[in-house]
């Protein structure tokens, strides 16, 4: 399977994505491919980010408006998570005595 996409591919892909909206996706910022000299070059997640879009745009009849605020809140999540996946693996990694201190001070909280 490929790693790179073309707009066609994505078309043909996204069987619910139509050219049009695609374009929208792409000029709202809701999806950011790589720009090339012969057009868009998408990834395996701007067809996942489609999927998405397409599913909320469908499902819950959200606009271009609606689905930029979704899928923020949808990427500050993400970031978050990581971010807890990323402190966890930094006191997984700390003495046994400091992880037992951190962990009664996060009961507290």
């Amino acid at each position: 399977m490929t790693d790179r996409y073309s707009e066609d591919d994505v078309v043909t892909t996204v069987t619910r994505l139509t050219r049009s909206q695609l374009v929208r996706f792409v000029e709202g910022d809701l999806v950011k491919p790589e720009q090339e000299a012969d057009g868009y070059v998408f990834r395996r997640i701007d067809i996942a980010r489609l999927e998405l879009l397409c599913d909320l745009s469908q499902a819950l009849d959200l606009d271009e408006t609606g689905l930029g605020i979704v899928v923020s809140l949808i990427d500050q999540l993400h970031a978050a998570r990581q971010d807890l996946e990323t402190l966890a693996g930094v006191i997984d990694a700390l003495p046994t005595e400091l992880q037992t201190r951190i962990m009664a001070e996060l009961k507290k909280s």
